[in-house]
């Protein structure tokens, strides 16, 4: 599909709804009864937009998935609707009335702020993309609040507009980019960009090496449900240097106070697993502040304590027992336990969670359920094993 002008005619529009949900067993039977009526390469386009709506469910909800247009990169590279609102919102309570989304996409992170009533000037340079983002605008009824121009990022006068959001390429022919200055356009042009404007956000990789942030910037990692998402770089309104871990949904927030490393102690009653944000925003210090504990291991980021203290940005777990790395052991363990489900965890060990749950579970399932961790504690291969803490939901203060 290289022209979505097809689709949003009368025609195409029809044929859209008559293959939502096609499920890809039956897609081949669709196809041939629409191309009786319809030109092959319409029903075609029209079966790979189902493809790919279904598909953007996942991270724009049903409702609008299946109004909107995509491309397969636009549903792969765009931000989950949730992180974009939270973004969105940030940006508003800043004072923000006007943005500039540089590298805007499909259009999902416009729509957000749009939404947010910011008024909204949408840039791509790849024409199908910026027609996807113009549909998108129209389909959603935000025509109004979102300018969509097809053109080169670098060349576009942001001097108008009170923020920049700038969410540069980080995928290319092979795969993803770990080098900010591979993105595309460079962080370094990004953050030229962000110092031109009022306000600034730049999405970039939740990887980011910390050296690499802007003295200048406040550096965010945001999680949902559990999973790290993305880091934001924001400039002006916030204090440079500082850093938070953002935890949705929520939003919950945890910022750096500047702790120096916890000190390694001994395994006790519980284990909290950081949320990833947490971990990548390096802030585990203010984790185990949080629940009087300290680290299993230096160079782990597992936080044990003899207390136990909700939190929203760890789940804890009660520990029964502490065994040297060895899949007897273990399975004799479970088998002793009648344990027929098994979760492994793992943090600074080679092991493959699948292996292990095959090699180890007894033949003769049991009812009941355990947790496993395969870690180092002081320095030795590891396993802990328990459960989820019951005390601990989750819900705490933000």
């Amino acid at each position: 599909m290289n022209d979505l002008a097809p689709l949003l005619t009368p025609e195409g529009r029809a044929l859209l709804d008559d293959v939502r949900g096609t499920a890809p067993a039956d897609e081949l039977a669709v196809a041939t009864r629409l191309r009786r009526e319809h030109p092959a390469e319409l029903v075609s386009a029209a079966l790979g937009q189902a493809r790919l709506r279904q598909r953007a469910v996942a991270k724009f909800g049903a409702e609008d998935a299946e109004r909107m247009f995509f491309t397969p990169n636009g549903v792969e590279q765009s931000t989950r609707a949730s992180v974009a609102a939270y973004r969105a919102l940030r940006l508003k309570a800043m004072g923000v009335t006007s943005v500039a989304d540089l590298c805007c996409g499909i259009g999902g992170d416009a729509i957000a702020l749009a939404r947010a009533g910011i008024r909204v000037l949408a840039v791509d340079r790849d024409p199908l993309t910026a027609a996807a983002a113009r549909a998108n605008a129209d389909a959603l009824g935000l025509a109004g609040l979102i300018e969509v121009r097809e053109a080169d990022v670098t060349e576009v006068d942001t001097a108008s507009y009170d923020a920049v959001f700038v969410d540069p390429a980080r995928r290319g022919g092979r795969g993803r980019i770990f080098d900010p200055e591979a993105y595309s356009p460079p962080l370094s042009w990004a953050v030229r960009a962000a110092f031109r404007a009022p306000h600034a956000a730049l999405k970039v990789a939740p990887g980011i090496p910390h050296e690499a942030v802007p003295a200048q910037a406040e550096a965010e990692w945001i999680s949902d449900g559990g999973d790290v998402k993305e880091a934001v770089l924001w400039f002006g309104g916030t204090a440079p240097g500082a850093v938070r871990a953002t935890l949705l949904p929520g939003p919950r927030t945890l910022l750096g106070r500047g702790l120096p490393d916890p000190g390694v102690r001994p395994v006790g009653r519980y284990l909290y697993e950081p949320d990833g944000a947490v971990v990548r925003a390096h802030l585990v210090a203010e984790v185990a502040q949080e629940v009087e504990g300290g680290l299993v291991d230096s160079t782990i980021a597992y936080v044990t304590s003899d207390a136990l203290h909700p939190t929203p940005y760890a789940t804890a777990y009660e520990i029964t027992d502490q065994l040297p790395f060895n899949v007897k052991k273990l399975k004799a363990l479970l088998r002793e336990r009648g344990v027929g489900i098994l979760t492994v965890k793992k943090r600074g060990s080679a092991v493959e969670p699948e292996e292990l749950r095959r090699k180890a579970l007894p033949k003769q399932h049991g009812p009941h359920s355990a947790t496993v961790f395969l870690t180092r504690v002081a320095g030795a291969p590891t396993m802990l094993i328990g459960a989820p803490a019951r005390a601990v939901t989750g819900a705490g203060p933000s």
